[in-house]
């Protein structure tokens, strides 16, 4: 199973049994063969009156296209085909004779040879029934200039907005026939897919990133690998606003970025700023998206319209429509800047700290250790983590030399010296080890201000529980760290307290489940006789300390 479908054959029936469950739509009876979608507050022998109903439709697996546009404001009704397949004759004159009052009705088609001519020869058969029908033919795909006949493409959701818009606002059939006709020669379209669309029940076509690939799988303009979203957006945009340039239109551009199907929110993300970068602010003024609106099946790709939209045209597409998949137009601008205040980084540094000079060289020697252990301590990592222990201590080891060298770590008091400490390990060193020691340090030189050091560091390693989760015995720099401070709670000297933090990290070799870090990940069999390399760094501490205070 490679898609979450039931019955390959009965996706599009699937599809629109969810939409009329979830909006208020009326749809077709299922044994009547067509498949046509209508809101549910519309009566042609009322509403029909006084406003033009919108009618689209096409094929499916372009989903939310087309029922999810269905809304005040926006189309009346939708006639859906079986998937990449037109609807029937049938299908479409039915859904005109269910909407279409004295008003009349448009019909909003995209430019295929089945749409064109199933809408069309509804819409004659109408007419010859004594029904008021109009109809626009979408073609804003600019890939194949050659074609005598343009595809249509997202752009056609544009056209639903302006068309919706205006026939509630009760103007004429032949006024937004002309309104929408306009539009459509303001606007333009081009897709770029890394792969194409795969029907149900059938592999995917094997073929080359391409630029221009229809919705339907059609051939595009070139295939084309591009080297990034930024290029891909050069390729795609470029000749979309060189035919606006043409046509007249320099400027002040509406975007719509319409995902083709598959690419993730972070690519859509990634696009919708390179899309922004490439035209800027001052050319493209609003953006639809980026989001998927018009899509095909599970393409891996992007479409991008550019529409030189007036006065008229923003007011209609800015209008508010209850349309479920319409997302709305949004202004493209600058962004508000402020300035963070990072004081609080720097505030526990400062050049030409006082200097306690034992304190100092007992530190020195305490990080010259750690540096010394980081082979060790990696290779225990590695039997339980991803083998960086050692490495990552050195990296604070390293920030905090580099802060005792510049004198500008305070090593006369203790309360800065923790701060200090805390101040480097979060900057310097990474992974969660140099968020928790941070959090040790800092904590600790916050509780100096009312507590002696023992207490302190108590406070700190409660802090350190609190936000990491760990606990004695759950094979952390805890097991070490706590039996040396229960020591000193009870006076014993600093050699007694390395002593008792050596006990503690032999302990953790017995510890066969880890309950925190990365070794909670790993086989209980993996930890056996392996000592913890947190609380063999903190017993090596300690026993340097013993050393040199």
């Amino acid at each position: 199973m490679q898609h979450f479908f039931n019955d390959t054959s009965h996706v599009v029936a699937d599809v629109l049994y969810a939409a009329g469950h979830l909006a208020p739509l009326r749809i077709a009876e299922p044994q009547s063969g067509v498949r046509i979608l209508i809101r549910r507050d519309w009566d042609r022998d009322t509403r029909g009156q006084q406003q033009v109903a919108v009618l689209s439709g096409g094929g499916a697996g372009h989903e939310p296209a087309h029922a999810g546009f269905i809304g005040e404001g926006m189309l009346t009704g939708v006639i859906s085909g079986s998937l990449f397949a037109s609807p029937s004759m049938d299908a479409v004159l039915a859904a005109i004779r269910e909407v279409c009052g004295s008003a009349g009705c448009l019909l909003v088609v995209k430019n295929y040879t089945g749409d064109r001519l199933n809408f069309g020869l509804a819409a004659e058969q109408a007419r010859r029934e004594g029904l008021k029908v109009a109809m626009i033919i979408v073609a804003d795909d600019i890939s194949l200039p050659d074609t005598p006949q343009p595809r249509g493409l997202a752009g056609t959701l544009l056209i639903h907005k302006i068309a919706g818009y205006h026939a509630q606002q009760q103007e004429s059939l032949d006024d937004i026939q002309a309104l929408a006709q306009h539009a459509c020669e303001r606007m333009a379209s081009m897709g770029m897919a890394l792969t194409p669309a795969t029907l149900p029940g059938q592999a995917r076509p094997d073929r080359s990133p391409e630029l221009g690939l229809g919705i339907h799988n059609e051939p595009g303009a070139r295939h084309i690998v591009p080297d990034s979203a930024r290029d891909a957006i050069s390729h795609v945009v470029t000749p979309l606003a060189t035919t606006l340039e043409e046509r007249g239109h320099i400027d002040g551009w509406i975007a719509l970025l319409n995902n083709l199907g598959s690419c993730s929110t972070q690519e859509m993300g990634v696009l919708a700023a390179s899309l922004i970068d490439h035209l800027g602010v001052a050319r493209m003024t609003q953006l639809i998206g980026p989001a998927p609106l018009m899509t095909s099946l599970d393409m891996h790709g992007f479409s991008v319209t550019l529409m030189a939209a007036d006065a008229t045209m923003r007011k209609a597409l800015q209008a508010p429509t209850d349309a479920p998949a319409w997302p709305g137009v949004r202004n493209v601008r600058q962004p508000d800047t402020f300035t963070p205040n990072l004081a609080a980084r720097n505030g526990a540094l400062q050049d030409n700290a006082p200097q306690a000079t034992h304190i100092a060289a007992a530190l020195t020697q305490v990080l010259s250790v750690l540096r010394d252990a980081r082979d060790d301590l990696d290779g225990l990592d590695a039997q339980s983590g991803d083998g960086d222990a050692g490495s990552s201590l050195v990296e604070g080891a390293d920030a905090i030399e580099q802060a005792l060298t510049a004198g500008r770590l305070d090593t006369a008091h203790s309360e800065r010296l923790f701060a200090g400490l805390g101040q480097c390990l979060a900057t310097g060193m990474g992974g969660s080890s140099g968020v928790l020691l941070s959090i040790l340090m800092t904590a600790t030189a916050t509780s100096l201000e009312q507590r002696g050091l023992v207490d302190s560091l108590w406070q700190g390693v409660e802090r350190m529980q609190t936000y990491g989760g760990a606990r004695l015995g759950d094979r952390t720099l805890l097991d070490a760290l706590i039996p040396a401070l229960q020591a000193l709670q009870k006076d014993a000297t600093l050699t007694e307290a390395a002593q008792a933090a050596r006990q503690g990290a032999a302990h953790t070799a017995t510890l066969s489940r880890a309950r925190a870090g990365r070794a909670a990940y790993v086989p209980d069999s993996a930890l056996e006789g392996v000592v913890d390399p947190g609380a063999e760094a903190v017993a090596r501490v300690f026993e340097t300390l013993a050393r040199c205070l």
